[in-house]
């Protein structure tokens, strides 16, 4: 059985989370002693109430996007021994006391990548951003030809030894669908459990119209990537006559 609190470490990739982000690392260090959190080039106290909360916190001056956030903050977990990582969004949207459900599943099937479902409970999550969920949700159950209920949900625990050898690129929101694709992709077992659904009053960070252009784009780049990997067909010649 994994000894989940020596072997994984909470990731947590953060911007302008000031007001929110303490709770989320006391409350995730009840499960996880060793928490990372990526500032992400927050113009607020974000490193530093993290940091007072516990955090082990990396700074960056400038915001770099929460694909590229996340992989360094997977990167240094591994760096430090870690062998798991559950990661969750700084907002206060993930209940952290999920976290032991993700071990279970993991322990219980050896999938190397176990997903949130807030879809399994959607009542709790604004109107347009589920319908844009389900939406991209459909996209990447075509692109896959596996059944993703919730494509965009950011609370996940990976194995790091393989989540960092698949060659993941997006920089920004839409690394949630990246991973899935490149976990599927090599075959990996990917699961999924129901969680909390916890939405807060206040703007979201997510810009409608230029995420969604940059997550189409990705999109179009998978779609190109899997057609030029699919395998050639030929038709097959005709019997010669008797």
């Amino acid at each position: 059985m994994t000894d989940w609190p020596r072997q994984c470490a909470g990731v947590i990739s953060c911007f302008n989370e000031a007001a929110r982000i303490a709770p989320v690392v006391t409350r995730l260090r009840r499960v996880l002693p060793h928490v990372i959190v990526i500032d992400d080039g927050s113009t607020d106290a974000t490193g530093r109430v993290a940091e007072n909360s516990g955090a082990t916190v990396l700074r960056w001056p400038r915001n770099r996007g929460k694909g590229t956030a996340l992989r360094a903050g997977w990167r240094s977990a591994r760096g430090e021994g870690f062998t798991w990582a559950l990661t969750l969004d700084g907002d206060g949207q993930h209940a952290p006391g999920d976290a032991p459900k993700f071990f279970a599943r993991a322990e219980h099937t050896g999938a190397p990548l176990v997903v949130g479902n807030r879809m399994a409970n959607p009542a709790a999550m604004p109107w347009l951003r589920r319908r844009v969920n389900t939406w991209m949700s459909r996209r990447i159950s075509a692109l896959t030809g596996v059944a993703v209920p919730d494509s965009q949900c950011g609370f996940r625990l990976a194995r790091l030894e393989t989540l960092l050898g698949l060659p993941l690129t997006a920089a920004r929101f839409e690394i949630e669908s990246d991973v899935l694709v490149a976990f599927i992709d090599a075959g990996h077992r990917v699961e999924f459990i129901p969680i909390e659904t916890i939405y807060h009053a206040g703007p979201s960070k997510i810009r409608p119209l230029p995420d969604a252009w940059r997550w189409w784009r990705w999109l179009r780049t998978r779609r190109q990537i899997e057609f030029s990997h699919a395998p050639t067909w030929t038709q097959p010649k005709s019997s010669p006559a008797a």
